[in-house]
């Protein structure tokens, strides 16, 4: 996955958009206004840190070299993926699909509605 491809796919969820908070070089990826996705996709070494349920960050980890935990985030509920080849491209997007839920599913419900969720119940 290059950095093109992976901005790319930070973008195609719903409501997805980048933001630069912490300055140019590193790009923020939010919905409603939370963070759902890090990266400095001009580094050298490709890296994305993502949300993750602690019990599946910890799994992660001890089944993958490339997947460490997040850096100067909470390690507790990130993750973060070292893009090289080693993690299957479809199980990166797989996390950071999840991560994208994991933020949306604690949106208020009229965040969530105006995503196109739908609500329990």
């Amino acid at each position: 996955m290059s950095p093109d491809e992976l901005r790319d796919h930070l973008l195609s969820f719903t409501g997805a958009e980048e933001t630069f908070p912490f300055g140019p070089d590193t790009s923020v990826f939010k919905v409603g206004g939370k963070m759902f996705a890090l990266s400095q996709l001009a580094a050298d070494s490709l890296r994305v840190s993502l949300k993750c349920d602690p019990r599946l960050a910890e799994a992660l980890r001890e089944a993958h070299a490339a997947v460490i935990p997040g850096y100067h985030l909470n390690k507790r509920h990130w993750n973060t993926v070292i893009i090289d080849g080693s993690v299957p491209e479809q199980m990166v997007k797989d996390m950071i699909e999840d991560s994208y839920d994991l933020v949306v599913s604690n949106l208020p419900a009229s965040r969530r509605r105006a995503l196109g969720w739908q609500t329990d119940g």
